[in-house]
């Protein structure tokens, strides 16, 4: 009966398509990435991601992920996902984000939604963070933080905007600064 029950399937229609998932859930532990370990970026900034949920557990309708942040006053260039909604979750410290034009200031037990198509940037504004990132549909951000973690060094300007625009999103500017 166990094994039955491991290796069954639901189907279900989505959008006028029929959808199979695997209906068996799954435990993401603590301090933990499921299915890569602690994903190291370098870059933009050094912060570690860890994949909670991926694209490929939920047919890429969703993933979630926690970032500890270890890069003080640095963040993410000014960028626009073209196909994806963003929602962080402050866990751990402070952040300064700007969607579109207007400046938020983030602290723990706080969340904010980045609407696809409009431009954003954070900076970590306190010596550690921790931050938990929902993306929905789950696109290719957890293959851009996969390619980012494999750089020896500090990847240039350029190289950064290549891997962004692989995984479909655009550079349009710098980071923001801390006011």
């Amino acid at each position: 009966m166990l094994t039955a029950l491991a290796t069954s399937f639901t189907s279900i229609t989505v959008k006028g398509q029929d959808v199979v998932r695997n209906d068996k859930g799954f435990k993401a532990n603590a301090d933990e990435g499921r299915l890569h370990g602690h994903i190291q970026l370098k870059g933009v900034n050094v912060n570690i991601l860890d994949v909670k949920v991926s694209g490929s557990d939920t047919n890429g309708d969703l993933a979630i992920f926690e970032q500890t942040g270890l890069s003080p006053k640095r963040g993410t260039p000014m960028h626009v996902h073209h196909f994806q909604d963003e929602i962080f979750y402050v866990t751990e410290g402070e952040y300064h984000f700007e969607v579109g034009r207007v400046r938020y200031k983030l602290k723990v037990g706080e969340s904010i939604f980045l609407p696809r198509k409009v431009p954003h940037s954070w900076v970590q504004v306190s010596d550690r963070g921790k931050m938990i990132v929902t993306l929905q549909p789950a696109g290719k951000l957890e293959e851009f933080f996969v390619e980012m973690s494999k750089f020896k060094s500090s990847p240039t300007e350029q190289q950064v905007a290549k891997i962004f625009e692989d995984h479909e999103m655009t550079v349009v500017g710098p980071p923001i600064k801390i006011e």
